[in-house]
């Protein structure tokens, strides 16, 4: 009997030891910290042996397999170990794809992965299509793939995902863009970032589908030096497209083998440029999928955003208050800082990862009239912003912060929690700073 062993007892092990466990497989899951009590009452379910605090060494590299969770790195001892003795080390992502037939449509992208992903889940969803939706999003893909019988996935993948795939093949894959992000984890070599987010397109043939963005030039840059043999479906704002998208600024039309879609901009529910290729993208991929043009513009016209992304909380005496704590990169915040009308004050700060400020600094300069850096260390904050930015002023809590910008906001600003960096020197994640800070703005 094949011996696996997955590493990090949160939602991606654990659906992967679940599914091992379903295959037949000796299936034993280690956690170096603590395993949360919902996922110990799976486990139990399934009779999953596991052990938490710490690794079981010889356990553990007597495997004939290890599935990583995406957020440890190569670099941890017992995975360099295991890649040191030539051990197999794969994502949860390449694991569930050896046991599904389902058609998979993926998306990556610096930006914009969750809101696209959730678009399309959406409109398939609406055309009355049997799908579900994993990855970097909801419930484990393993643990569906052992639990569910989905004919379509729509899967988000992250880097980190990516880097664990092997033959793993997704049939409509989709590259959003590519900006300087996780360099901490690619050895501050953005070439090794860029190799991670063509891994999507692994192993596709000439009938699968590789959506891109045209105006990215990253992404044109490197296309040409990837074996592709999948149909390329190009969007661009900037050009026309024979195939795939393009928009004038008024509409989107989309085209593929003949058929064509034509959605105004002004009807999308989610606006913004950025927003504009989001939904570019789903809507290539609802031609390909053969989702009627009505059911395509009905989708884009009523899709609601996801939490945490531009989230409008709600306005307290005429100032508005925005979550948008999944922007944990420079470009987010600049997408964020793009859509902005009003005077903006600004909640900034967290785990840097290496950040270049340089990309905002016209956009600061144009619309933030407070900083307010809610962090461990806000230096680089401070030295980079503190000649530009009339107001700085720091925070450790999401409450403080909150309460310091209801002070600075005037009667039609907006407060803007837009981090730029990742979360964990506060918080436990991202989704628990917007919470929290949703939590606080409730309370004033």
């Amino acid at each position: 009997m094949k011996r696996i062993a997955a590493l990090g007892g949160g939602e991606s092990g654990v659906g992967a030891a679940v599914l091992a466990k379903v295959k037949g497989l000796d299936i034993f899951l280690s956690d170096n910290s603590t395993i949360s009590q919902e996922a110990k009452a799976v486990l139990e379910k399934y009779g999953i042996p596991y052990e938490e605090g710490g690794h079981s060494r010889e356990r553990i590299l007597n495997a004939d397999e290890i599935i990583k969770s995406p957020g440890i790195p190569d670099t941890a001892p017992i995975v360099a170990e295991a890649l040191n003795l030539g051990i197999p080390v794969i994502s949860e992502i390449e694991f569930a794809g050896r046991y599904d037939r389902a058609k998979k449509i993926c998306v990556t992208g610096s930006n914009g992965k969750t809101t696209t992903t959730s678009l399309i889940y959406y409109m398939l969803r609406n055309a009355g299509l049997n799908v579900g939706l994993a990855g970097n999003i909801g419930k484990s893909y393993a643990y569906q793939v052992a639990t569910e019988d989905f004919d379509i996935y729509v899967l988000e993948l992250s880097s980190f995902q990516l880097d664990g795939m092997y033959d793993f093949k997704a049939d409509i894959a989709i590259l959003l863009n590519i900006t300087p992000d996780h360099l901490d984890r690619y050895g501050h070599n953005m070439q090794n970032y860029i190799k991670a987010k063509f891994r999507i397109t692994r192993n596709m043939s000439g009938e699968d589908c590789f959506i891109f963005c045209d105006d990215d030039s990253v992404t044109v840059g490197h296309i040409n030096e990837i074996v592709l043999r999948a149909k390329m479906l190009p969007f661009s704002q900037k050009h026309e497209t024979a195939q795939g998208a393009f928009s004038d600024g008024e509409k989107i039309t989309v085209r593929y083998e003949g058929e064509e879609c034509v959605v105004r901009t002004d009807e999308l529910s989610l606006q913004g440029r950025h927003n504009i290729y989001n939904s570019m993208a789903a809507a290539i991929t609802g031609k390909i999928m053969n989702i009627t043009n009505d059911v395509i513009r009905r989708s884009l016209a009523t899709f609601e955003n996801i939490e945490h992304r531009l989230e409008k909380v709600m306005s307290v005496r005429g100032v508005l208050y925005i979550n948008d704590s999944k922007a944990t990169n420079v470009n987010s915040t600049w997408y964020a800082l793009e859509c902005m009308k009003h005077p903006v004050v600004w909640i900034a700060g967290g785990t840097d990862k290496g950040n270049d400020y340089s990309e905002i600094e016209q956009l600061v300069r144009e619309k933030v009239k407070a900083l307010i850096c809610l962090g461990k260390d806000n230096s680089k904050l401070h030295s980079f912003f503190g000649p530009i930015v009339p107001s700085i002023t720091d925070a450790s809590s999401a409450e403080e912060a909150v309460r310091k910008a209801y002070g600075l906001a005037e009667e039609g600003d907006v407060v803007l929690l837009s981090p730029c960096c990742a979360s964990f020197d506060l918080f436990k994640n991202y989704e628990d700073r917007g919470r929290q800070f949703k939590q606080a703005v409730r309370a004033l």
